[in-house]
């Protein structure tokens, strides 16, 4: 007996190491994401002072309101795309499985259950 460092199957149980290098699509991803929220934080302060601005009697604050609410959520929205994507190119989320249809099954030649789709259920 050999012990824990001998054997035919002795080697690094782990791979190899991946070289670190700097990647610019990720910085890209990082500043756009920087700036997204803070536009959104910009957005949701004005729209609060033109919300106590239209609440003190001006009508034409309550427009400038809207836009400004609907500029905030689409930043928040653009924003957590941009974070996705940057978790996907640091890998750590995966791209979805593509979605099987009815027309084409994944396997042409497999079997079909027994009862048909609904059965299989």
């Amino acid at each position: 007996m050999t012990g824990a460092t001998g054997g035919k199957r002795v080697g690094s149980r782990r791979g190899p190491r991946r070289g670190r290098s700097f990647r610019p699509v990720l910085l890209v991803l990082a500043l756009g994401i920087t700036l997204a929220v803070v536009a959104w934080g910009y957005l949701v302060y004005a729209a609060i002072d033109f919300g106590s601005t239209a609440r003190g009697g001006d009508s034409q604050a309550w427009w400038f309101l809207a836009i400004a609410s609907v500029g905030a959520v689409a930043c928040l929205f653009f924003g957590l795309m941009l974070v996705a994507r940057l978790l996907r190119q640091l890998g750590i989320t995966r791209a979805p499985a593509p979605r099987e249809s009815a027309d084409s099954p994944v396997d042409p030649d497999a079997p079909r259950p027994i009862g048909g789709r609904r059965a299989a259920r």
